[in-house]
């Protein structure tokens, strides 16, 4: 049931709009929570609220233990990523045999082991995977169509016991604006998961602190046969200042905790140019540094250029859950446990990225993140192993069926 509603969800265009001040951001978006209150609805959960000027909808799966137990919430956006078409996706099955997987036969687009070792770990197993031409949405919609899948489970299973749940969608997660209006004091939940990590067995409790930075360079413009020492370059300028911060610290070139600068857009002229800039950090200080090296380099070209000529404005857009999370880490034994219990390893690591977990943690709603299943996300190589949307749906039931059995915030 969970492959069938994740390619039902997938039909929706929920890509997310970072250049719309509207919430949500795209009108898809809407369509899908309106779309997702009345499932919910038909499958029997209780306390709907549709909140789309919000950006969410919820619901609650009553207790049906006689223990008290704590309320546990699982969380998943329904938008997809801005950086590759979410419209009209093509989904296909195959069976992996090792392989490489033709995507489309008109454009040649083949998906390969060669450039993405890690599909050898799913030779003979059912993969959902695109045409080529779009992402395929399993970022997140895999992890919303897990979260349904397993509270109709518990409703179509009354013997199996457990605490009250609660549930929601959000959007716009993909630009960050994920829990902006999210009402943490109205979902009520003593903590929450993410269903928003990638492979099978990811457990996260560790992401980026995160910085958003934009740099505009005002010129000169003078016709180049007489612009000796009247000219400036806003261009050249702003080239400038992309030297100046060191080469290998870009994601590219970095892994693990290691932090980095990344260029995400450039536009310019002679007469103004500008660069936008995301920093990333899982160490506070560190983090602290960048943002404070971007300041030196600004302060330095002023010196040359004008003071009125160059403007830096970073603005913090996260930070890293592990300091919410170290005191509850009741929360990560539980999710550990649960996978075991399912055969699955957890595989513990720092997210290189950032989710609503995290900045719900800094609401005051402890939210590791968990796996989803899904691998390539943002692009059209994007696929998922059917098995491991399986497997989430059981790690969510077995997690709160282990609060009822005892592993609960004393243990």
């Amino acid at each position: 049931m969970v492959k069938e509603r994740f390619l039902k969800y997938i039909r929706f265009n929920t890509q997310s709009d970072e250049d719309s001040n509207t919430t949500p951001s795209t009108e898809g978006q809407t369509v899908l929570l309106k779309e997702l209150a009345a499932e919910l609805k038909e499958i029997g959960m209780s306390n709907i609220s549709l909140k789309p000027e919000n950006g969410y909808v919820m619901a609650t799966l009553p207790a049906n233990s006689d223990e008290e137990l704590p309320t546990i919430g699982f969380i998943a956006h329904i938008d997809t990523s801005p950086d590759a078409s979410g419209e009209n996706i093509k989904a296909k099955s195959v069976i992996y045999d090792g392989t490489d997987i033709l995507l489309n036969k008109e454009q040649n687009i083949f998906l390969s082991e060669k450039d993405f070792p890690e599909m050898a770990k799913y030779i003979g197993q059912e993969l959902l995977i695109t045409d080529g031409t779009t992402l395929l949405g399993a970022d997140d919609k895999a992890g919303v169509a897990e979260i349904v899948t397993a509270m109709e489970h518990f409703i179509q299973h009354p013997e199996e016991k457990h605490g009250t749940i609660r549930i929601a969608f959000t959007t716009d997660e993909e630009i960050g604006r994920g829990t902006d209006k999210f009402d943490v004091e109205e979902f009520n939940a003593d903590w929450a998961y993410t269903m928003d990590g990638g492979e099978i067995g990811e457990l996260e409790y560790e992401n980026f602190n995160a910085a958003a930075a934009t740099i505009i360079f005002h010129g000169r413009n003078i016709h180049p046969g007489y612009a000796k020492g009247k000219m400036i370059n806003s261009m050249t300028v702003a080239r400038e200042f992309a030297a100046l911060l060191p080469s290998k610290e870009v994601p590219e070139k970095t892994e693990g905790q290691e932090g980095f600068y990344h260029l995400i857009k450039m536009e310019g002229t002679i007469e103004e140019s500008k660069l936008n800039y995301i920093i990333r950090d899982h160490d506070r200080i560190k983090f602290e540094r960048r943002k404070l090296n971007m300041r030196e380099i600004c302060a330095h070209l002023q010196k040359k250029y004008g003071e009125e000529n160059i403007q830096l404005d970073i603005k913090d857009q996260y930070y890293n859950m592990l300091e919410k999370i170290e005191p509850e880490m009741h929360i990560i034994d539980l999710a550990k446990q649960a996978m075991l219990d399912c055969g699955v390893k957890p595989k513990v690591q720092p997210i290189r990225g950032g989710t609503d977990g995290a900045m719900l943690s800094f609401k005051g709603l402890p939210c590791p993140n968990l796996f989803a299943g899904g691998l390539n996300f943002h692009g059209r190589f994007e696929f998922i192993p059917v098995s491991s949307m399986e497997a989430a749906v059981n790690v969510i039931i077995r997690i709160c069926t282990l609060v009822k059995n005892g592993t609960e915030k004393e243990n």
